[in-house]
C-alpha cells in the first residue's frame, strides 16, 4: 500500500513514463555581480535528457555549473530562463511533486551533531509526509551497515559513516530519482567500492542515479551515460560506449626477442618509439590501420614478437580533451 506522497508521485508519473527522469530546455543561471564587475553565468541555455533508470554521470572542472544544476533541481536556486521537469513534474508548475521525485546528497556533510541516524532518518521521513507504518528506517540503516550505530550520536560517526547516513536520508522518501554530488570525496578506497555496490542495487531496484564525481575511475565503472559540462555549457551528452569510441587513438606495444638500439626504418611511418631495447611503441588512429598490419610490418622487419599489450582510451583523456582550452 502506497502512502500518499507515493500515491501522488507514482500515480501521475504514470502519464509521463515515455519521458525522461529529468529534462532541461536552455536552463540558464546568471548571478548578479557586485558594483563594478560583470555578471557570472553558471548555467549557459544548458539542453540535458537523463533518461530512467540510468546511472547518470555529471562531470566537469570546478565551477563548470554542475552544483548549480543540482541546486534548481532541488528548488535551492531559482534558475534565470529555460524550464526543467523532474520524473514529468515541472519544477515551476509543480514543484512539491518535482522535489518528492529526487533525493539529493550533498557535497557537504552537516546535520545535528544530537541526532542518532534513527532520529535523523525518522524526522526525515517525517518531513516528507511519510507514514510511521510505512518507513524503512531500520531497512535503509542495515543496508548502509549503520544498523550497529542506530543510537549513537551522529557526532560520533566516522567520515565515511556521515557520508552514508547522508544517503540514507536522501533515500527516506523512496525517490525515484537519487542525486548523488560528489557521493565518495574523501573516503577511502573499501568504503568508496561498497557505496559504489550499494548505487548499483539501487539502480538494479529502478532508481534513476544521477552521479557527480570527480573520479573519472568512478565514472568510467558506473555510469551507463555521461554529460561533460564546462563554463556552464554542456560539452557532450551521450552513453559511455560512445563517449569512449570518440577517442580514435591507441597504442600498442610490442616486447621483441631481438636487442634494439633504435626504431627499424619500415617502421617509423607507424608512429613506432623506442621504450627500451627490447619494446617498441606504437600510437595510431584506429580508421588509419589496425594492430594486424602493425604486427604484420614488425615481422617482415625481422623482429621476433614475444608480447603484444594495447591500450584503449580512458575517460580522462576525452574529459581533458573537452574541458581544455575554450568551447
Amino acid at each position: 500500500m502506497l502512502d500518499q506522497t507515493d500515491q501522488m508521485r507514482h500515480g501521475v508519473a504514470d502519464e509521463f513514463r515515455d519521458q525522461p527522469a529529468i529534462r532541461a530546455e536552455a536552463l540558464t543561471k546568471t548571478y548578479r555581480a557586485s558594483a563594478g564587475a560583470k555578471p557570472v553565468t553558471a548555467l549557459d541555455h544548458v539542453d540535458l535528457e537523463i533518461p530512467r533508470g540510468s546511472i547518470f554521470g555529471l562531470l566537469g572542472p570546478n565551477g563548470a555549473g554542475k552544483s548549480t544544476f543540482i541546486n534548481i533541481l532541488a528548488g535551492l536556486v531559482i534558475k534565470t530562463s529555460g524550464t526543467a521537469s523532474i520524473w514529468g513534474f515541472d519544477i515551476d508548475a509543480n514543484p512539491r511533486n518535482a522535489k518528492v521525485s529526487i533525493g539529493v546528497v550533498p557535497q557537504e556533510i552537516y546535520f545535528d551533531p544530537f541526532f542518532t541516524p534513527r532520529e535523523m532518518l525518522e524526522l526525515q521521513a517525517g518531513m516528507y509526509g511519510v507514514a510511521p507504518k510505512d518507513r524503512r528506517t531500520d531497512e535503509i540503516l542495515k543496508a548502509l551497515s549503520l544498523y550497529d550505530k542506530r543510537d549513537a550520536y551522529s557526532r560520533s560517526l566516522s567520515g565515511g559513516m556521515k557520508r552514508r547516513l547522508l544517503v540514507g536520508k536522501a533515500m527516506v522518501h523512496n525517490p525515484p530519482i537519487l542525486i548523488l554530488d560528489e557521493p565518495t570525496a574523501g573516503v577511502d578506497i573499501e568504503l568508496r567500492r561498497s557505496l559504489w555496490a550499494y548505487v548499483r542495487e539501487l539502480n538494479a531496484r529502478g532508481v534513476t542515479i544521477v552521479l557527480t564525481t570527480h573520479y573519472l575511475e568512478e565514472a568510467q565503472e558506473l555510469c551507463s551515460h555521461i554529460a561533460i559540462i564546462n563554463k556552464g555549457r554542456v560539452a557532450v551528452c551521450t552513453t559511455k560506449d560512445e563517449l569512449m569510441s570518440r577517442i580514435n587513438e591507441k597504442a600498442l606495444v610490442l616486447t621483441v626477442a631481438e636487442t634494439l638500439d633504435g626504431v627499424p626504418g619500415t617502421l617509423k611511418d607507424l608512429g613506432a618509439g623506442l621504450l627500451d631495447s627490447h619494446r617498441l611503441s606504437f600510437t595510431y588512429k584506429r580508421d588509419q590501420v589496425n594492430s594486424g598490419q602493425i604486427l604484420g610490418r614488425a615481422t617482415a622487419a625481422g623482429l621476433t614478437i614475444l608480447d603484444v599489450t594495447t591500450r584503449e582510451a580512458a575517460l580522462e583523456e576525452i574529459f581533458l580533451k573537452l574541458t581544455s582550452g575554450s568551447h
